[in-house]
């Protein structure tokens, strides 16, 4: 069976033909997925009784499963644990702002990247996602909140640029006219650091923010909290995404992950601002979250933030979100994921 939603209209189009069905048709379809948000063929109003159960010989509509759901009491942030059709769990989060509401999504089931400050990987990698199940995180996100979102993160569960060609063709649905229609302006897009698939993605131009988690000011540092820095280190990432820039005209955003008695220093925030000032980037300054491991935020991060903004460094701290229901990548399924190996175990 074909996974239809992660087919573009072009693509459906040829296999529409295959079954002996009018072009024209695939379009009626298309609209049907993406815009009416139909979950069965059968929904299909305008298209024959015939031609529907045809539909549902050839091609197959996935679903996610909210196995979890988490409000905060805070500040309304949604926190999504969805079941895949294989059984696999990924997280999905919806923050409310003022302006518009956002949406952090996931890339992968699992990450190989093993950061030392992220849960996303605490179980292994499994694989990567289709299209479709990047596609049904916004779909059945909006349908249950009954909420619209106007911006994507590319930031939750996985290394999004590890699945390039799903990650890419997702984005192409997601901004067809013909269907979602969101502006990629609209969309950003974080990596640990890949810096052949940033140079990749530059040369695609696609218009949406490339946000790159740093952490750290020198390689032995960064190595150390960040493995993928044994292979892109921080010179040649720099590089590429000095070179997404100028390709693009895109700034890119940097992520800053505040850890105590890692990388909090002064001294480290004036090597930190010497790197990226030249790149006329912005920094986040994000307090690592305590995700199971034993790395802490320090207790004041205003001095750091002070010698970075006198060193002429366009920074912001990033506003904590759903910290009272486990909203950092990959908490909820990493526990999900132990409780399923526990069950598993007493049996």
């Amino acid at each position: 069976m074909i996974d239809i939603l992660s087919l573009s209209l072009e693509e459906l189009q040829e296999e529409i033909a295959k079954i002996n069905e009018a072009a024209f048709r695939a379009k009626q379809i298309f609209d049907w997925l993406h815009v009416k948000r139909a979950v069965s063929f059968s929904e299909m109003s305008n298209l024959s009784e015939q031609f529907r159960l045809k539909l549902a010989e050839h091609f197959c509509i996935k679903r996610l499963n909210i196995e979890k759901k988490l409000v905060s009491r805070h500040d309304y942030t949604v926190k999504y644990l969805y079941e895949l059709p294989d059984f696999q769990n990924i997280e999905t989060v919806l923050m409310k702002y003022k302006h518009a509401n956002s949406l952090c999504v996931s890339t992968q089931a699992g990450c190989k990247m093993n950061c030392a400050f992220c849960a996303s990987g605490a179980n292994g990698f499994v694989r990567n996602l289709e299209p479709s199940e990047m596609l049904l995180q916004l779909y059945e996100t909006e349908r249950n909140s009954d909420m619209q979102v106007g911006s994507l993160v590319l930031m939750g569960i996985g290394e999004p640029l590890d699945n390039f060609n799903n990650v890419i063709k997702f984005l192409r649905l997601l901004s067809d006219k013909n269907g979602r229609n969101m502006s990629l302006r609209h969309v950003s897009l974080s990596t640990c650091g890949l810096a052949d698939k940033i140079d990749e993605l530059a040369e695609l131009r696609p218009g949406l923010t490339l946000s790159v988690s740093l952490h750290a000011a020198d390689d032995e540092t960064r190595s150390k909290i960040m493995p993928v820095n044994n292979k892109f280190n921080i010179a040649s990432l720099l590089k590429s995404c000095k070179s997404y820039y100028e390709k693009t005209g895109r700034r890119v955003s940097f992520e800053y992950a505040l850890i105590k008695d890692v990388n909090d220093s002064l001294e480290t925030a004036e090597k930190l601002a010497k790197l990226i000032k030249p790149l006329h980037a912005h920094l986040n300054l994000i307090p690592v979250n305590p995700t199971g491991h034993a790395l802490r935020a320090p207790a004041n991060i205003k001095y750091f933030y002070e010698r970075l903004v006198q060193s002429g460094i366009n920074v912001t701290v990033r506003r904590t979100l759903g910290a009272d229901i486990n909203a950092a990548c990959g908490q909820l399924r990493a526990e999900s994921t132990e409780s399923s190996l526990k069950m598993t175990k007493c049996n």
